[in-house]
Formats: structure tokens, C-alpha cells, sequence
């Protein structure tokens, strides 16, 4: 039997979003693993209820899984899609392989100095409105990154960022080499 692993990430919401699914559930395979992509789930986007039918559908999903692979690629601003580290959190909180990749190299306080940072009156840097910003030279949020450390691998990202960080899988089949060996060695 094939371990499954929950594909979370931003990939969703991009115009080739099922061909992106299905080229990474195609990878997984290669690997010997069985990939479960959000999109999937078959939902009436006009229903009623349809954001609570992803929702479940989405944690029915993770409940299944083995591991997580998640895209942590900064989306829509500085840091990773919210919803990826929900279900990143989510999947760490049942005891399940987390693994993710991100395909800009950058630290987050570089990230957020490239969209609003200034100095605060302290010299520290604050953000637009003198929030302070985290710098402690990791990729994102250091919850993130360190539930990743704590429950299953570092993250994973290129030495540059690849010209088209949303179709570049280098960074996730590294993530499926890794998960398949964790998987069947038991060092999940």
C-alpha cells in the first residue's frame, strides 16, 4: 500500500491548477508515494456551503495522509498562503511527516523590507505600520520553519529563485524523495 501525502500550497489558485495537481501527484508516484491534491475534491463552487465543503473535504484529505508537502513559497505578500500553514499546523498537531519547500531562497525579513519596512525609533525594523518585523534569518515565520525541523525535515529551497516559482518542481521532488525515504524507513 502506497503512503499518501497531502500536496498543500498556493498551486491551487493558479490558472493551470490541475495540471500543476496532477504533474506533482505524478511525481509522487515516481516515488512510490500516493499524492493527494485539494483540488480533488469535487465542489460546487456556487453551492451554498462551498467554502465548509473545501474545508472538510480538505481535512478528510490530511486525516488520511501520511505527510505533508507544503508549498511555502511567498504568496501574495511576504510570507507563505495562510492556509498552507493552517493545514501545515494541522497536520503537525496529529503527529504526521511535515515536509515544505519554498522556491524563493530570501529570508522573511527580506521579503518584508522589499514591501514596507522602515526604521522604528528604536533602530529595529518595523513594518508600514511600526509593527516590529522578525528577523531571525529564516525563510518565514519561525513557527513554520521550526515545525518543519521539529516534525519532519528542514525546508527546502533553491540556491536562486527559479524563474517561474510556481511551476519549478525541483524544490518539491526533493521534498517526495525525502518523504518516501522517511516513509519507508518508519523515521516519520
Amino acid at each position: 500500500m502506497m503512503e499518501k501525502v497531502y500536496l498543500a500550497g498556493p498551486d491551487v489558485f493558479l490558472p493551470d491548477a490541475l495540471e500543476v495537481g496532477q504533474h506533482k501527484i505524478d511525481i509522487c508516484r515516481r516515488h512510490g508515494l500516493h499524492g493527494l491534491y485539494p483540488l480533488d475534491n469535487t465542489v460546487d463552487l456556487a453551492a451554498i456551503g462551498a467554502s465548509l465543503a473545501i474545508f472538510a473535504g480538505n481535512e478528510a484529505m490530511m486525516d488520511a495522509a501520511d505527510a505533508i508537502i507544503a508549498n511555502l513559497t511567498p504568496f501574495r505578500g511576504a510570507g507563505a498562503d495562510p492556509g498552507t500553514s493552517y493545514e501545515l499546523g494541522y497536520m503537525a498537531a496529529r503527529g504526521k511527516l511535515l515536509l515544505g519547500y519554498s522556491n524563493d531562497p530570501s529570508t522573511y525579513a527580506e521579503r518584508v523590507r522589499r514591501f514596507s519596512e522602515v526604521a522604528g525609533p528604536d533602530g529595529r525594523s518595523v513594518d508600514i505600520d511600526g509593527l516590529a518585523v522578525e528577523d531571525f534569518g529564516l525563510s518565514d515565520n519561525l513557527m513554520m520553519v521550526h515545525a518543519l525541523d521539529r516534525h519532519g525535515c528542514a525546508l527546502v529551497a533553491p540556491r536562486a529563485r527559479p524563474d517561474d516559482v510556481w511551476h519549478d518542481l525541483t524544490a518539491f521532488e526533493t521534498c517526495v524523495r525525502l518523504a518516501a525515504e522517511r516513509l519507508r524507513t518508519g523515521r516519520a
